[in-house]
């Protein structure tokens, strides 16, 4: 199973590609709109596959693919489950640059553009906090008290921002792109998320021996000739590239980087090294099948994407917290 595992999800990414491209509104043949937009041609099924759903559909498999990717790398580099890449503070500070753009008016002349380059340069300060709060030594409850202490702080800040929004319009703008969407994005989002989520996984990628060792535990990866402190902080600015531009693009999309790597962790006998492949393959198909789910739903009811995998992922989180209780007791 676990040598078939990311064929099996590499298939099952395409399926569910292919699924995506098709679905909408309006009925069109996604194999001739593909050829007719690659050949420039201007009509229907050109604009509507070419245009709207690539885009959408791309930003949703690169989205799904960085918010697992980092959790299985921070589940791993914490040595904890349950913990979820939003813990280490880039998604809030991600959230805070982009409701600045809504508030300050930042990068005007960038269009829409601003905002994810805006969410991606307050993820990256926040980066830079957390590595200096976290010090030399990258201990896992050191990285866990500083991603929490600017949690709350950026948190706060954002809430802030919110409060004294320009006018109500500005402030319901800002509170719908928090929900969490991929939908009105265009090629030019993708183009920004795309070098951070390749040097992001590249990254975490170069530091899968040490995951390995981690699991074995502290001295024995020492013993390997590994780098903990080092490693460590390669770990978390991989996990910060990916889950701050995913969240400048898409907004907060939550659970996925939790559940995926969790649900994927027995199928490669809990080795955190084998789980960041499959972990990216599966988060991306999560989140590409949630957004077509959120097209089925009526124009008129529409719901953000990031409140359907919320409303998926909580009821599974409080199961597994009680699950965890029950093996202790």
């Amino acid at each position: 199973m676990e040598k078939s595992l990311n064929p099996l999800l590499f298939l099952l990414l395409i399926i569910i590609s292919w699924i995506s491209l098709g679905s909408g509104s309006i009925d069109v043949n996604v194999f001739s709109g593909l050829l007719d937009w690659l050949q420039s041609a201007d009509n229907k099924d050109a604009l509507i596959v070419g245009e709207i759903r690539l885009p959408r559909t791309l930003l949703a498999l690169v989205v799904g693919a960085a918010m697992g990717l980092s959790g299985a790398a921070l589940q791993g580099l914490l040595r904890n489950p349950l913990v979820d890449p939003g813990l280490i503070g880039a998604s809030q500070g991600a959230a805070l640059g982009a409701a600045s753009v809504f508030y300050f008016n930042l990068f005007s002349g960038l269009g829409a553009l601003a905002t994810p380059l805006a969410g991606l340069l307050g993820a990256a300060i926040t980066l830079f906090i957390l590595l200096g709060l976290s010090g030399s030594i990258a201990r896992p409850s050191i990285i866990i008290m500083a991603g929490l202490a600017l949690s709350m702080l950026t948190g706060a800040l954002l809430a802030m921002v919110l409060n004294f929004a320009p006018n109500p319009y500005a402030m319901q703008e800002l509170v719908f792109w928090l929900l969490g969407s991929v939908s009105n994005r265009g090629l030019d989002n993708l183009m920004v998320l795309l070098p951070a989520f390749l040097i992001g996984s590249l990254i975490i990628w170069g530091q899968r021996r040490l995951l390995m060792g981690l699991s074995l535990g502290d001295q024995v990866a020492e013993s390997m000739g590994l780098q903990l402190a080092r490693g460590s902080r390669f770990i978390i600015l991989g996990t910060a590239m990916l889950v701050g531009s995913a969240v400048a693009v898409a907004g907060n999309i939550g659970f996925v980087g939790l559940l995926v790597p969790h649900i994927l962790r027995p199928l490669v006998k809990y080795r955190p090294d084998r789980l960041l492949l499959p972990s990216a393959l599966a988060g991306a198909a999560v989140v590409c099948t949630a957004d077509i789910l959120v097209r089925l739903l009526p124009p008129d009811r529409e719901l953000k994407l990031g409140v359907l995998t919320a409303l998926v992922g909580a009821p599974f989180f409080i199961w597994l917290v009680w699950k965890e209780r029950q093996r202790w007791l």
